[in-house]
This record gives structure tokens, sequence and C-alpha cells, in this order.
């Protein structure tokens, strides 16, 4: 049986062991036109609800996405997104013990989420929408 690698990716006030085991990222949109969802997290309230939720039934990290990257969706400002994403980062802050991961390929974003207390930075554009976020290279997953 051939043996697993184990990286160990650092965030700020954990540290997650990447290869022992698979974890598990809960999804979270909280946007009006998402494909997996169709909205039903919308409101700040269901959102947080439904973070705690995941977190109960196992996941290992929450991943929010304030602004759709569906097939054919249009983008929003930076402060649309926050608009959306602040409330529920704010309200989950103290809440969850496993780590908040930001989905955005905005690098004003990126930097206001992780000063709000979001550990890691999703970019669904691999780096290629905004360069600005390799300033946040640490703490960035590219898909």
């Amino acid at each position: 049986m051939n043996q697993r690698l184990v990286f160990h990716l650092k965030l700020a006030h954990k540290e997650l062991a990447l290869g022992r085991k698979t974890l598990v990222m809960g999804v979270l949109n909280v946007t009006p036109d998402s494909f997996s969802d169709g909205g039903k997290f919308l409101q700040g309230k269901r959102a947080v609800e439904h973070a705690l939720q995941m977190q109960r039934k196992g996941a290992d990290i929450i991943d929010i996405g304030a602004e759709s990257t569906r097939p054919g969706s249009l983008e929003i400002s930076a402060a649309q997104e926050l608009a959306r994403l602040l409330p529920v980062l704010e309200a989950l802050r103290g809440r969850l013990k496993i780590p908040i991961s930001i989905d955005t390929r905005k690098a004003a974003v990126a930097e206001i989420a992780i000063g709000a207390g979001a550990a890691m930075i999703n970019d669904v554009s691999g780096l290629r929408h905004d360069r600005g976020l390799l300033r946040w290279r640490q703490r960035i997953a590219c898909r």
C-alpha cells in the first residue's frame, strides 16, 4: 500500500494536515443566482445557520462565496461582494471552530475578508483575474 504524502497548511490560528485524511469543504454561497443552491442562503441568518450545520455534520473548512462564477454570470463590484460577505463572516466569527475560506477573485475583497477573520482565499480564476491577489499567495488555494 502506498503511503500518502502529508502537507501542512499553516493558517493564522490553526494548521491543517493535508493528505492524512480527506478533508471536506462546505460551500456557502451568499449569492442570489448560485447554480448549486438557487440563492437559498442570501439572507444572513440562514447563511450563518447553514455554516454551523455544515460544521456539525463534519465539514473541515467553510468556503463562502459572494459572487457567482456560474457560466453566464455577471461580475459584481468589490463593494457589492463585500456587502453580501461581511455580515455573514462577522456573524460567524468566534462561532465556528473550523477555518473560513473566502471564494473571491478580487484582492480588495481578500484583504478585507482576511482582516475580518477569514483564514484563506479560494481563487477560482487561478490568479488570472486580479494579480493583486499575489500579496495573499500564502493563503490562496487556486482551482
